[in-house]
């Protein structure tokens, strides 16, 4: 089992910014991929970013040039910085393990409670 705890939501102003962590604990060993997902209100949770073990990094394109995706190995964690934060980036944030294959992500059925982030106009 593992166990995802994420920290650093909060409440901003667009443009602004805020860095999300999250820390595994638990049967960390060999994690391969991380993942940061989020949830906005009335829609599903979707993939924004990911990082291997090796420490390549995906984005999907509405975060893409805004967000960056950061992993410390030794301590299991993973980190979301997010600039230039707009209204439409509100929504609930989870980490997530996974793994990768060439490029995709595959998630694992784990995950934190996740951080609300609410971008105000």
């Amino acid at each position: 089992q593992v166990q995802l705890v994420e920290s650093g939501g909060g409440l901003v102003q667009a443009g602004g910014s805020l860095r999300l962590s999250c820390t595994a604990s638990g049967s960390t060993l060999n994690i391969d991929a991380m993942g940061w997902f989020r949830r906005p209100p009335g829609n599903t949770r979707d993939l924004i970013a990911a990082v291997t073990s090796a420490g390549s990094a995906t984005y999907a394109d509405s975060v893409k040039g805004r967000f960056t995706i950061s992993r410390d190995n030794a301590k299991n964690t993973v980190d979301l910085q997010m600039n230039n934060l707009t209204p439409e980036d509100t929504a609930v944030y989870f980490c997530n393990i996974g793994r990768d294959y060439s490029g995709r992500y595959h998630a694992y059925n784990y995950w934190g409670q996740g951080t609300q982030v609410t971008v105000s106009s």
